[in-house]
């Protein structure tokens, strides 16, 4: 699963490059929603954090 969010990360970065300005906040957005998704996949993966819901 990390290789399949890695290519959208790098895949977002790219598109920023070549992005208008308004354009650019909307993948700055989406670029940050996908670099915390990969900090909470390694985390799960590391055992830091749990993966299950507390209840």
């Amino acid at each position: 699963m990390t290789t399949c969010i890695d290519e959208v990360i790098a895949l977002l970065q790219a598109e920023q490059r070549n992005a208008d300005p308004t354009e650019r906040r909307q993948i700055e957005n989406e670029l940050e929603l996908a670099l915390a998704e990969r900090e909470v996949i390694w985390a799960e993966q590391e055992g830091r954090i749990e993966a299950e819901p507390p209840f």
